[in-house]
C-alpha cells in the first residue's frame, strides 16, 4: 500500500488563487532573495520597510477563497438583486450588447489589459478604435472636434462650466443651468462650482434666462422629462448675452434631430452608455465631449489625432493634450488622468456595427414605440408631453405612487418624478409587448387599446413627438468604416485587425513605473457581465440592489481594514477623482471647525502632475516642497513651509512610497508635522501596492487616500480606463464624504454634494477588487506586497549592472519600483530615453515610464504577478541595448543612422528594397533568441508629434490611407 505523504491542506493548496497570482514560484523566489543576498522575504521586508511604518499584527480579513468558492459567494450576492424592466431614464438606458462585440472586446484581454496609448507605434488599434469614436462623436453633435471620452455624463458638464469661463472673457460668476438638466448632473455641477466661485442659478431658461448675467449656460438636449426644446432659440438668446452655452445631448436622440452644433451650441456633451454598454449601476461608461474649432486647445481629456511616421505614412496618437495635466501641474486646465477609453471602443464598434442605416433604424423604432404610447395614454385622457423622443412624463388622475407601485408589481420601474407624475424612458430593448404592458399598468386591463391599431394609426399620419423643423437633414457616419462591417464575419475580422496591432499584458510584460500593470485575473472580469451586476439601473429601488449594497459594503469593509482608515466611499471614478473628492472632504470639514480659510497646500516637487491640478480645483494656494538628493522629501524645508503657512495650511499632498520609488523614512515625522501646523494629510495611493498587508497610511498619519483600483487592486487599465479611485478617511473627515442628491448614500449629508453622476461610480467593476481581496485574502494580499517589492528589487540590481539607478532608500533598497538614469548615456552617446523606450518594442516589450518624475530617466515597475523568467528577459532585453548604445558612442553605429534612433522597426521596413543601414535587418527586428520565437510586430515607425499638433486632424482621414497600413 502507497504511503501518503500530503495533507488534505496540501491538497487543497493547488486550487489557491495566490499561486496563480504571483508569477515566482518558490524556487524563482528563492533564487531572487540568494542573488539579493537576503535569506528569506522577511528579511528584504525588514531592510527596505522603515520599522516605524511596518505592521506586527495581519490583516484582520479571511484566509483566501478557492476562484470557485468566492464565485459562489459572489453569485449569492448577486441573485439579491431584481433585474426590473427598467423605464428610469435619466441618460440610462438598457442596450443590446452586439454579442461579438461584448465576446471579442469587453470579455477580452487583449483589450482591456492594454495601456492608455502613450505609445502609440504599439496601440494603433485602439488609436483607430477611439478616432472612430471622436468621428462618431463629431458627427451626432454637429461640432469641429471632439475628445476620445470622459468618466460620465455629470462630471462632463462640470468641465464643460469651466471651460466656458476661461473661454469667455465676459466678467460674471454665474452659470445658468436649465432645470430640465439631469438631477445628478446639477448635483456634480454645483459640487465643481463652489470652490471656483461661481453661482450656480437653475431655473427655466425661457423665463429665467434673461434675468440672468451669465458667462454661460447649460441645457438638456432632449430635457430629463422627455421633451424636446428648442434650443436654438435659447442659445441666440444666451448668445445675445455673451454667454457660452454647453448641451447636454442623448447621442440615439441625436440620429434623428438636428446637431446642436447645427443650433449653435459652444460645447456638445453626453453619455455614450447606450451605444453597447450595459448600465452597470452606474458605470463605467464614457462620456463624449465636444467642441468648437476655437476651443480646441480648452478642450479637457484625450484627443486622438492624426500624424505621420518617420516614413510618411498615416498614424495616429494622443495629441495636444497628452499629459497636460502633467505637464503643467497647478495650471492645468484639468485634473484628469484616466477616461473610459475600452467603454469609448465598446461604443465605437456599436456604431460600426450597425453603420447609420442601423442606428437609424434602432432610433426610429424606439421612437415609434414612445409615439404610440403617447398617443395611447392621451386617448384615454392622460396628459403627456408634447414634444419626445424616447421620454414620456405623465401627468396622472390618481397618485403617482398607485401606478408605480403597479408597475413594480408587474416588474416594471418607473420614474416618480412629482406628486402625480410619471416618467417613462424606452429604449432599444422594448418590445412591442412591453407598450402593451404599460398601457395595462396605467390604464388597467380593460382599456381596449391596440398596440397594432396605434401604430396604424401612426402610419395613417397620427401625431408624433418630433417636429419635422426639428428633424435632422444631413447624413452621419458616411466614412467608409462605418458602412463596410455589417457582418459578423466583417466585424470580427475588422476588429481582429485593430486587436492586433496593439500590445498589452496578453503579448509580456508592460513595466510601467507607477502604473501598476499587473494580473487581471479572469475570474475577478466574469462577474462584470453577469446580469444581476451589468443590468441594473444606477437609481433602481433601494430593495432590488441588496446583493449589490451588501458586495459593495462588504468592499468597504475590506478597503478599511486594509488602509487603517475609518470609513471609505466608493464614488469616485478615477484616481484624480478621488484626489479632487479627499481635497473636498478636507475643505468642508476645515469649515466644519471655523478653519474655511486654510488654502495653501504644500506639494513635494516629484508629486504626480494630477496632485497640484486637483488642488487648483480646490482654490488651494499651491506651495511646492523641495526633495533631497536621494529622492525623499526635504523635511527641513518642509517644516519651514509648514511652519511659515501654519495660519493657512490646509493639507499636504505626499506619495507613499514616494514617486521616486522609495520609503520616506521620516513619514510618521512628516505627518506629525503638518498636524501640528493645523493642516491635514492626503497621502496619494498611487503606489499602494508597496504597502498593503505591510504598513497602513491610516496608521502612519494620513487623514485621507485614494485608492487606484486600476493599479493596487486587479481592475484592468482597459487602454486609458475605467478606472476607480475611491477615497479612505479618518473618522473627523467621514460626515464630509461625497453623497448624491437622486440617491442618497446612507449616513450622509445629501447637501454634501456629487463628485460623479452616481453613488457608487463605475459601480459594476467593483466586483473585481472585491474578488481580488476574497481570493487573495489576508495572506495573499500581505504576499503580493513582499513580491511586488522583492520583484522590484531583483530587478534593480540586475539592471543596476548596466545603468545607474537614481533612487534608493534604506540599506540600498527600492520599494516597488525604479528609476533608470538615461541622462549620462544621453550625454556620452546621443542616446535618449525615447531611443530605448523604442528600441524596447522591438525586444518585445512596452517602454517603462518614460521622463516621470525625472526628465531623462525610465521608471520600472515589474508588479509581483511577473515570473522571474519575464523579468529576466526584460533585464535581457536592457543589457543588450546597452551594448547597442556602446556601439553608438563608440562610432560603430552612426548617431543618426543606429537601431536605437530607427526604432521601432515594422515588417514594411525588413521589406524595403533600400536598406541603407549599417545593421542587418536580423538585428534590427531579431535582436535576441526570445524575438525569434514570438515576435510582436510594432505597425508604425516612429511617430511625429510635432507634425500631429501642428497639422491637427481628429476625424477619421480617407479610407485609403489606411490601405498600406
Amino acid at each position: 500500500m502507497a504511503t501518503v505523504t500530503r495533507t488534505l491542506s496540501d491538497l487543497e493548496q493547488t486550487t489557491d488563487f495566490t499561486r496563480r497570482h504571483i508569477g515566482p514560484d518558490a524556487e524563482q523566489t528563492q533564487a531572487m532573495l540568494s542573488d539579493l543576498g537576503v535569506n528569506s522575504i522577511e528579511e528584504l521586508i525588514t531592510q527596505t520597510v522603515p520599522d516605524s511604518i511596518r505592521l506586527d499584527d495581519a490583516l484582520a480579513m479571511d484566509d483566501s477563497l478557492t476562484e470557485a468558492d468566492a464565485l459562489v459567494y459572489l453569485r449569492s450576492l448577486a441573485d439579491q438583486n431584481k433585474v426590473n424592466k427598467t423605464y428610469i431614464g435619466m441618460g440610462y438606458s438598457n442596450t443590446l450588447v452586439p454579442n461579438v462585440i461584448l465576446r471579442n472586446v469587453m470579455e477580452n484581454p487583449a483589450w482591456y489589459t492594454a495601456y492608455t496609448p502613450y505609445q502609440p507605434e504599439i496601440a494603433q488599434g485602439r488609436l483607430e478604435a477611439l478616432l472612430n469614436y471622436q468621428q462618431v462623436v463629431m458627427d451626432l453633435t454637429g461640432m469641429d472636434l471632439a475628445n476620445a471620452s470622459m468618466l460620465d455624463e455629470a462630471t462632463a458638464a462640470a468641465e464643460a462650466m469651466t471651460l466656458c469661463k476661461r473661454s469667455n472673457r465676459k466678467k460674471s460668476d454665474i452659470f445658468f443651468v436649465a432645470d430640465d438638466v439631469h438631477p445628478q448632473t446639477i448635483d456634480v455641477i454645483k459640487t465643481r462650482a463652489e470652490y471656483f466661485g461661481f453661482e450656480v442659478v437653475v431655473g427655466n431658461p425661457l423665463t429665467d434666462l434673461d434675468n440672468c448675467d451669465a458667462f454661460g449656460v447649460q441645457l438638456q438636449y432632449p430635457g430629463t422629462y422627455g421633451d424636446i426644446s428648442d434650443i436654438k432659440s435659447l442659445i441666440e438668446k444666451a448668445k445675445d448675452q455673451k454667454a457660452m452655452v454647453a448641451v447636454a445631448a442623448d447621442p440615439l436622440a441625436l440620429v434623428l434631430l438636428k446637431s446642436p452644433g447645427e443650433l449653435g451650441a459652444d460645447v456638445v456633451l453626453g453619455s455614450s452608455q447606450r451605444f453597447g454598454v450595459p448600465m452597470g449601476f452606474g458605470g463605467p461608461h464614457a462620456a463624449f465631449f465636444a467642441a468648437s474649432e476655437k476651443l480646441k486647445r480648452s478642450v479637457p481629456g484625450r484627443i486622438i489625432g492624426v500624424s505621420i511616421d518617420t516614413n510618411g505614412k498615416p498614424a495616429l496618437r494622443m495629441a495636444m493634450q497628452t499629459r497636460e495635466q502633467h505637464i503643467r501641474r497647478e495650471k492645468a486646465t484639468s485634473n484628469i488622468c484616466t477616461s473610459q477609453a475600452l467603454l469609448a471602443n465598446m461604443a465605437s464598434f456599436y456604431c460600426v456595427y450597425h453603420g447609420p442605416q442601423g442606428l437609424k433604424t434602432i432610433a426610429e423604432r424606439v421612437h415609434r414605440l414612445t409615439a404610440i404610447l403617447a398617443n395611447g395614454l392621451k386617448a384615454k385622457g392622460i396628459a403627456v408631453n408634447d414634444t419626445y423622443f424616447d421620454t414620456l412624463t405623465l401627468t396622472l388622475p390618481e397618485t403617482a405612487a398607485d401606478v408605480y407601485q403597479r408597475a413594480l408589481d408587474a416588474g416594471c420601474n418607473l420614474r416618480q418624478t412629482a406628486a402625480n407624475k410619471l416618467g417613462i424612458t424606452l429604449d432599444e430593448t422594448t418590445r412591442p409587448a412591453d407598450i402593451a404592458q404599460l398601457l395595462d399598468v396605467v390604464l388597467g386591463e380593460d382599456h381596449g387599446l391596440s398596440v397594432a391599431d396605434l401604430d396604424a394609426e401612426i402610419v395613417a399620419g397620427a401625431d408624433t413627438g418630433i417636429a419635422a423643423e426639428m428633424r435632422r437633414e444631413d447624413a452621419i457616419l458616411t466614412h467608409a468604416t462605418f458602412n463596410s462591417y455589417h457582418s459578423e464575419t466583417d466585424m470580427l475580422r475588422y476588429m481582429k485587425k485593430l486587436e492586433n496591432k496593439d500590445y498589452s499584458l496578453v503579448h509580456g510584460m508592460i513595466p510601467l513605473g507607477s502604473c501598476t500593470m499587473k494580473l487581471n485575473a479572469t475570474a475577478e472580469m466574469i462577474p462584470v457581465t453577469w446580469p444581476e451586476f451589468s443590468s441594473i439601473h444606477p437609481f433602481a429601488p433601494a430593495d432590488q440592489v441588496q446583493g449589490y449594497h451588501k458586495m459593495l459594503s462588504l468592499l468597504e469593509e475590506q478597503l478599511v481594514e486594509i488602509t487603517g482608515y475609518d470609513k471609505v466611499s466608493l464614488q469616485p471614478n478615477s484616481g484624480a477623482s478621488g484626489e479632487y473628492a479627499g481635497l473636498l472632504a478636507i475643505r468642508k470639514y476645515q469649515e466644519s471647525i471655523g478653519e474655511g480659510h486654510r488654502n495653501v497646500c504644500l506639494i513635494p516637487s516629484s508629486a504626480h502632475g494630477t496632485n497640484p491640478a486637483s488642488a487648483a480645483m480646490m482654490d488651494m494656494k499651491i506651495i511646492v516642497t523641495a526633495c533631497d538628493d536621494k529622492g525623499n522629501v526635504d523635511v527641513a524645508d518642509l517644516r519651514a513651509k509648514a511652519e511659515q503657512h501654519k495660519d493657512d495650511l490646509s493639507c499636504l499632498m505626499i506619495t507613499y512610497p514616494s514617486t521616486h520609488g522609495v520609503y520616506e523614512e521620516d513619514i510618521v515625522e512628516i505627518c506629525d508635522l503638518i498636524h501640528k501646523n493645523g493642516g491635514q494629510v492626503y497621502m496619494d495611493g498611487a503606489n499602494m501596492n508597496a504597502q498593503v498587508g505591510i504598513s497602513k497610511p491610516g496608521v502612519i498619519g494620513s487623514d485621507v487616500s485614494h485608492l487606484n483600483l486600476h493599479k493596487t487592486f486587479a481592475i484592468p487599465h482597459g487602454g486609458g480606463g475605467p478606472g476607480m479611485g475611491p477615497i479612505g478617511v479618518k473618522s473627523h473627515l467621514a460626515p464630509f464624504l461625497a453623497s448624491h442628491k437622486v440617491s442618497p448614500v446612507e449616513g450622509l449629508n445629501p447637501d454634501n454634494g456629487a463628485v460623479a453622476a452616481t453613488p457608487y461610480g463605475s459601480a459594476s467593476i467593483l466586483p473585481i477588487t472585491w474578488m481580488y481581496n476574497l481570493m487573495l485574502g489576508k495572506s495573499g494580499l500581505k504576499k503580493s506586497t513582499q513580491m511586488a517589492i522583492l520583484n522590484a528589487n531583483y530587478m534593480t540590481e540586475k539592471l543596476a549592472e548596466h545603468y545607474p539607478v537614481l533612487y534608493r532608500g534604506r540599506n540600498n533598497k527600492v520599494a516597488h519600483e525604479c528609476i533608470v538614469d538615461i541622462r549620462p548615456l544621453k550625454e556620452a552617446s546621443g542616446v535618449t530615453e525615447e531611443d530605448i523606450a523604442k528600441r524596447l518594442m522591438d525586444y518585445g516589450f512596452h517602454a517603462p515610464t518614460m521622463s516621470f518624475p525625472v526628465a531623462g530617466t525610465l521608471m520600472i515597475e515589474p508588479t509581483e504577478s511577473e515570473s522571474k523568467a519575464e523579468i529576466d528577459r526584460f533585464v535581457e532585453a536592457m543589457a543588450q541595448i546597452r551594448q547597442e548604445v556602446e556601439k553608438v558612442q563608440s562610432g560603430q553605429w552612426p548617431a543618426d543612422n543606429n537601431p536605437l534612433c530607427r526604432a521601432p522597426h515594422t515588417q514594411a521596413d525588413i521589406m524595403s528594397a533600400n536598406w541603407d543601414r549599417p545593421y542587418s535587418r536580423e538585428e534590427a527586428v531579431f535582436p535576441n533568441t526570445a524575438t525569434r520565437e514570438n515576435k510582436f510586430w510594432p505597425t508604425s515607425n516612429r511617430i511625429d508629434n510635432v507634425y500631429g499638433d501642428r497639422n491637427f486632424i481628429c476625424s477619421c482621414p480617407a479610407i485609403e490611407t489606411y490601405m498600406d497600413n
